[in-house]
């Protein structure tokens, strides 16, 4: 299964893995699974990082190889779904996220409800 995990969900298994739920953590470990961080997660937290929201020192790259995380570009197919989403949720980064999904036709781990008022299969 291809499953791509949320940015929160991915700074939470940096930080405080005991906030993602258990069902969640089995997914992610599952070694069948192909988990991917968005680029835009990637994009996210350096953005975050350069205003002084986010203390953000590792070697994203190397980190993710390290952790067997793909990270999945985004594309002008996923590009082209925003256009057409529902505007229930407002933040841009997680919109580019929901459409990737769709787009590729992946599963989603966030524990954010809004992703579930989408067409996107989140588990």
């Amino acid at each position: 299964m291809s499953i791509i995990i949320d940015t929160h969900i991915f700074l939470w298994l940096l930080a405080d893995k005991k906030k993602i739920k258990p069902k969640y953590m089995r997914y992610i470990e599952d070694m069948e699974n192909n988990i991917y961080l968005s680029s835009v997660s990637i994009a996210e937290i350096m953005i975050k990082k350069s205003i002084g929201q986010l203390d953000f020192d590792a070697d994203l790259l190397t980190l993710l190889d390290e952790m067997g995380i793909n990270v999945l570009d985004f594309d002008a197919k996923s590009a082209l779904m925003l256009g057409v989403l529902p505007f229930y949720h407002k933040d841009p980064f997680d919109r580019m996220i929901i459409s990737q999904a769709i787009t590729h036709n992946y599963k989603v781990i966030t524990a954010d409800s809004k992703f579930k008022l989408y067409n996107c299969k989140v588990l």
